[in-house]
C-alpha cells in the first residue's frame, strides 16, 4: 500500500474528517468535462465509479477503509455516479459505509439495480439495497441484465411518477441481449440504458447508440477496461506521440478518453480499488476529448498492436 493510500485509509479508520484527507491541486475537481442526460438536461460528470468485484471486501475492515478511500478520492476528484448491484456480493454495504464515513456527500449520484426473479420480491429488494446504502431514495434504478424486465420496468416507472427515484434504465454486459435491449429502448420511456462499450468492444456503435440519440436515452459504459484486462494487454506498448494532444498521460486516459468521447455516452464507469487509479481516471474527464478523426486513429492503433 502507498503511504498516500494508507493515510487516507488511516484517517477514514480513525473517523476523521474529511478536510484531513489528502487534496487534489486547485481547480482539478471544477474541470471535469460532463455530459447532459438526455431526458433532463441535468449534467453528470463523464467518468463515474464501478463496484463490480472490487467492492466486494466482506466485513474486512482494512479493505472497506481502503474502499472508502477510493469514494473519498472519487468524490474530491468532482466524481458523482457510484454505480452498485445486489449481484454484487458486499459491495452494497462497502459503499454504504464508505458513504457514512464521508458524511454522505450531497453530490452522489446513486446508481443501482433491481435483479431477482421473482417481481414481487423487487421492492423488497430495492429497499434492502437503500438500506445498504444509507440513502432515501436512489437517483437511479436500472432493471440488471434484463431479468424479469417485463414486470420490474412497469413497477420502476410507478416509483418515478411517485418520486421515489428520478430516473430508470435497464443493462446488460459483455454484449449479450442486445436485440432485446434495442427493443426496450423503443418501446418504453427509460431514460438510461447500461451496456459494454469500450475500444475493442464496439457492437453497440452499430445500432444501439444511434438508437440512444434518437430516443433521448443516456449511456453508461460498462466494462471499460475489461475488468483490467486491457490494461495489461497494452500496459508494455507504448503511447503514441500524438495522444499528448488530447492531455491523456497512461493507457487508462487513452481507453476511457475513447469511450466518453462517442456523442452518446454519458458515462463510464470503471472499477478500481486504488485511489492513484481513481485520480488516473478522473483524468481522463479532463482536458480536450478526442474528435473522430482521432478515435479512428486510436482504434487503428490498439488494433495494430
Amino acid at each position: 500500500m502507498t503511504i498516500m493510500r494508507r493515510t487516507v485509509v488511516q484517517a477514514l479508520g480513525l473517523g476523521l474528517s474529511l478536510p484531513l484527507m489528502p487534496r487534489l491541486a486547485a481547480g482539478q475537481a471544477g474541470d471535469m468535462i460532463t455530459k447532459a442526460i438526455p431526458k433532463t438536461g441535468e449534467p453528470l460528470p463523464a467518468i463515474g465509479l464501478g463496484t463490480w468485484i472490487t467492492f466486494n471486501v466482506g466485513d474486512d475492515p482494512l479493505l472497506k477503509d481502503e474502499c472508502a478511500a477510493v469514494i473519498a478520492t472519487f468524490f474530491e476528484g468532482g466524481g458523482r455516479m457510484i454505480d452498485s448491484s445486489p449481484m454484487y456480493g458486499s459491495s452494497q454495504p462497502t459503499i454504504g459505509y464508505g458513504l457514512r464515513k464521508l458524511g454522505h456527500p450531497d453530490r452522489l449520484f446513486s446508481a443501482e439495480k433491481v435483479w431477482i426473479s421473482d417481481p414481487a420480491s423487487g421492492a423488497a429488494q430495492i429497499k434492502a439495497s437503500r438500506d445498504h446504502w444509507g440513502v432515501g431514495k436512489f437517483d437511479l434504478m436500472q432493471v440488471h441484465n434484463l431479468v424479469s424486465w417485463e414486470e420490474h420496468l412497469p413497477a420502476l416507472l410507478d416509483m418515478k411518477a411517485a418520486g421515489q427515484l428520478r430516473y430508470v434504465g435497464i443493462t446488460t454486459s459483455e454484449g449479450r441481449r442486445h436485440r432485446e435491449i434495442e427493443r426496450v429502448m423503443a418501446e418504453q420511456p427509460i431514460d438510461f440504458v447500461q451496456l459494454t462499450y469500450n475500444i475493442l468492444d464496439r457492437e453497440a456503435e452499430d445500432r444501439i447508440l444511434p438508437l440512444a440519440r434518437e430516443k433521448g436515452i443516456a449511456v453508461i459504459a460498462n466494462r471499460p477496461f475489461r475488468q483490467g484486462d486491457l490494461i495489461r494487454q497494452f500496459e508494455d506498448a507504448p503511447l503514441p506521440d500524438w495522444l499528448a494532444e488530447t492531455g491523456a498521460s497512461n493507457w487508462a486516459q487513452f481507453l476511457l478518453k475513447f469511450i466518453i468521447s462517442h456523442p452518446e455516452v454519458t458515462c463510464a464507469i470503471p472499477a478500481t480499488t486504488r485511489v492513484e487509479h481513481v485520480r488516473e481516471n478522473l483524468g481522463a474527464a479532463r482536458g480536450v476529448m478526442p474528435d473522430e478523426t482521432t478515435r479512428r486513429r486510436m482504434v487503428d492503433y490498439v488494433e495494430a498492436l
